[in-house]
């Protein structure tokens, strides 16, 4: 039991960090792609929009 925990540990220090830098990334280039700024406003103006 003690080993596979230890092994399922490692896993996650050396992979897990990587798997998130790529997720982090990831968000950061899809927030600052072109065209994000305008789906930003239209997402922000929602509760403001009448029907």
């Amino acid at each position: 039991m003690n080993l596979e925990y230890q092994a399922m540990r490692a896993f996650a220090d050396s992979w897990g960090l990587v798997a998130m830098a790529l997720f982090f990334i990831a968000v950061l280039v899809f927030v600052v792609r072109p065209g994000a700024r305008r789906s930003a406003d239209d997402a922000a103006a929602i509760p403001f929009k009448e029907d």
